[in-house]
């Protein structure tokens, strides 16, 4: 298998050395920069298949240097930040980020976002020699086969709709991630928003019926208030 290349940028070494030990234990070659200037050049020279990245650091923070990674390229990117609020996460997210991590965190549930992002990333670069291809997601009791189209739910099958399915999948395969409803609508139905519209509330409201959510707590479709909607890994 093709090594798989990550960059971790953070001024604080312990955790930068902290994360390196165990993405290596998982196979992974591991770069680090303790600035996103150094890490923007580690990008130039070297196969980044994806990058950690810290918010708060001297020069350039994570944030802009996300934004600048995504000005050329599609790589997954995890943020980690010391603060853990919904609105500085959605901050994190917005400029381009796949997923965020608050510290202190653990590092085999770094490890773990690792590897799921690469899966995903993957999925949607078939030319990508990271790791295998998959046609499978799945997060928390929820199985999505993009290949046949099945759903599963702890195990029990639903019936979707196409819409539904593209919704679902959408949402799932972008974990973390949130999708304003005019988001969800110009890429499920490829056509631009023009005016407000329920269309998408209905949908998810038919698709969260299907999948029981009220009937549990730990609910698998998440609303973000005033933003959109989300699935958390």
């Amino acid at each position: 298998m093709p090594q798989t290349n990550v960059l971790v940028v953070d001024d604080e070494k312990e955790i930068a050395d902290l994360v390196e030990i165990h993405l290596v234990s998982d196979g992974y070659r591991v770069f680090k920069a303790s600035n996103a200037n150094d890490g923007l050049d580690i990008m130039e020279k070297e196969d980044i298949h994806l990058a950690l990245l810290d918010i708060m650091m001297p020069g350039m923070n994570g944030l802009d240097m996300c934004k600048k990674i995504r000005e050329t390229k599609n790589i997954p990117i995890i943020m980690l930040s010391a603060k853990s609020s919904d609105l500085d996460k959605i901050m994190g997210l917005g400029t381009g980020a796949d997923d965020y991590v608050t510290k202190p965190f653990n590092p085999l549930e770094l490890t773990a976002r690792v590897k799921s992002q690469l899966r995903r990333y993957t999925q949607f670069n078939p030319n990508s020699t990271a790791v295998k291809q998959q046609n499978e997601i799945s997060i928390r009791g929820l199985v999505i086969n993009k290949d046949n189209h099945k759903v599963t739910i702890y195990d029990e099958e639903i019936k979707l709709t196409p819409i539904e399915f593209e919704i679902l999948y959408l949402l799932a395969s972008n974990a973390g991630k949130v999708y304003s409803t005019d988001d969800i609508f110009e890429q499920v139905w490829n056509e631009k928003v023009y005016e407000a519209n329920n269309t998408v509330m209905v949908h998810i409201r038919r698709l969260r019926g299907k999948m029981k959510e009220d009937e549990r707590t730990d609910k698998i479709i998440t609303t973000v208030w005033g933003v959109g909607y989300k699935i958390e890994k």
